[in-house]
């Protein structure tokens, strides 16, 4: 029996992949966790065999999930699962130990394939994502900014460049707004910048969103 864990913050994402999964597995063993303290529990308590794991999470980001788990965990398997595209967090999270980035607009029959790769040891990745990871090896060895930024600044950062208001961003990560404007404060002190207006033209020359 195959043990898949889901960490999605949105039930009916959860039920979708279930049932996408059953079809093809139908001898699986699912776990469902909400958020990252959830999450966590799941993990410290229980061996699976793969996690699909989404990047937005009340509380803590799931790229910090993410990291905390493959240093306790090297070889467990995890698929990241999100509405961001490629371009924004998937090289970042294969860095941080993904064996796999899979934004959720691509088809059901992806999703299998993916899962069918990790459980047979191997990693998920896109034609389009290998090709950014061969431009990424090419680059010259100094970091761009914003790869000193922790998981969590980086998506602060994204949401900014994107158009969102604080209340937004704050909303969407449940989050304070007083939190929120302290990473805004480190995320321009950190990539030595001044506005918005910066932040916005910095990640459009960067391809980043």
């Amino acid at each position: 029996m195959k043990r898949i864990l889901i960490i999605d913050d949105h039930a009916v994402v959860r039920g979708g992949l279930k049932q996408i999964l059953l079809d093809e597995f139908p001898n699986t063993k699912f776990g469902e966790a909400n958020n990252s303290g959830e999450a966590l529990e799941f993990l410290n308590k229980e061996d699976w065999d793969v996690v699909i794991l989404d990047i937005s999470l009340p509380g803590r980001s799931g790229l910090d999930i993410l990291k905390d788990t493959k240093q306790a965990k090297p070889k467990l398997p995890i698929l990241v699962y999100s509405m961001h595209s490629e371009e924004e967090f998937a090289i970042r999270a294969l860095k941080s130990g993904a064996s796999g980035y899979m934004s959720k607009s691509e088809l059901p029959d992806q999703l299998v394939k993916a899962i069918h790769q990790l459980l047979t040891g191997r990693k998920y990745i896109s034609s389009s994502l290998a090709e950014r990871l061969a431009v990424e090896i090419e680059k010259p060895s100094e970091k761009p900014l914003h790869e000193i930024l922790s998981n969590r600044e980086h998506q602060v950062m994204l949401m900014i460049a994107s158009g969102n208001s604080p209340t937004q961003i704050a909303e969407e990560l449940s989050l304070s707004i007083k939190t929120i404007s302290s990473y805004r404060a480190r995320i321009l002190d950190k990539m030595r910048m001044k506005t918005n207006a910066e932040i916005i033209r910095y990640s459009i020359e960067n391809k980043l969103i």
